[in-house]
């Protein structure tokens, strides 16, 4: 079985720290590869300011450069909106790999708005990656109160020979100050430069094509 982390996101766009975080995961659970799920849409987030999906798939393959790490949209040829969908069917789709589903303490905290949040949990296990001001949020949340008692250690989870769910793992690694925010702050046209190229996806091969404003 060939041991996958996933981790969700818009990667609006990738940046060294989702790249810095991913391999520490990686790491810490010795696992052998993980997957960036790049969304074409978050239902709790703003269509305002997302780039297309082709660019920041691109901004994901390069940061995923030399890596063992696979950025993929695949959740396009799914055709599923929520993580529960996406998961459900990543697990039908591969039953030769075992997934676990990396998050930051950010998404712990919320995750009780997630739909069957308590379903994604027992389809897979999760690893919460600790993020600078959300830490007490989210060891407070309604999701950590659940979860709580599946807890188990780093070190414990990579001796377990099967992986079981509902299993919760909790990370901490230096953090990184970067964030997608910051980048689109200090440079808003990121995206132009993927503007008119069309992105091959790494896990499905399928090609990504540019969105192009009415009238191009």
């Amino acid at each position: 079985m060939t041991r996958t982390g996933l981790l969700g996101g818009s990667f609006n766009p990738a940046h060294r720290g989702h790249r810095g975080v991913t391999l520490a995961a990686i790491r810490a659970l010795d696992l052998d590869e993980a997957w960036w799920l790049v969304s074409p849409g978050n239902p709790l987030k703003p269509k305002d300011g997302m780039a297309p999906l082709a660019a920041r798939l691109a901004s994901a393959r390069m940061k995923a450069r030399r890596a063992p790490i696979v950025p993929t949209a695949i959740e396009r040829e799914l055709g599923t909106r929520y993580t529960i969908d996406t998961l459900r069917a990543l697990v039908r789709r591969y039953p030769k790999r075992r997934f676990v589903w990396l998050m930051g303490s950010d998404n712990l905290a919320q995750f009780h708005r997630w739909r069957d949040w308590r379903g994604i949990a027992r389809t897979m296990p999760i690893a919460v990656i600790a993020r600078p001001g959300y830490d007490d949020r989210a060891m407070a949340s309604p999701a950590m109160a659940w979860l709580r008692r599946y807890r188990v250690s780093a070190a414990g989870f990579r001796k377990r020979a099967v992986w079981s769910a509902p299993t919760l793992v909790m990370l901490r690694f230096d953090p990184d100050p970067r964030s997608a925010t910051a980048i689109r702050r200090q440079s808003p046209d990121w995206a132009a430069r993927h503007a008119d190229l069309p992105v091959r996806d790494p896990l499905t091969h399928r090609l990504i094509p540019p969105e192009r404003e009415p009238g191009r």
